[in-house]
């Protein structure tokens, strides 16, 4: 398999990692918002604080950016992942920025439940 090849495929499971990812983002936000937590919230909530500490782990990088170093040496910010190149640069700031609120507000809820 050629280098071209294996680059696709890492941008393909990338992206649907990422789509999964938001979807979950979203879900946990929604949640808050309607009040209607549950262990599902939780476990979503789980799932995204271990996503940024293997971020923490390979400084500040996802392991399938560093992987696609390796076929790549595109200095754009969406070379690994099927996304516009303004949205892959701004990427951890919005979606870290979506998360925050929303387990704020899943926390607020969780403890003013009656």
């Amino acid at each position: 398999m050629n280098q071209a090849n294996k680059l696709l495929i890492i941008k393909i499971i990338h992206t649907i990692i990422w789509a999964l990812f938001v979807v979950l983002l979203f879900y946990i936000l929604y949640s808050g918002i309607t009040n209607t937590v549950t262990v599902y919230t939780w476990i979503g909530i789980g799932l995204v604080i271990c996503e940024g500490l293997v971020l923490l782990l390979f400084k500040m990088y996802c392991p399938l950016t560093v992987l696609a170093r390796n076929y790549s040496d595109s200095q754009k910010d969406n070379f690994d992942i099927f996304l516009p190149n303004w949205l892959a640069k701004h990427n951890k700031l919005i979606f870290t920025s979506i998360f925050v609120i929303g387990l704020l507000v899943v926390v607020f809820r969780t403890l003013t439940k009656s």
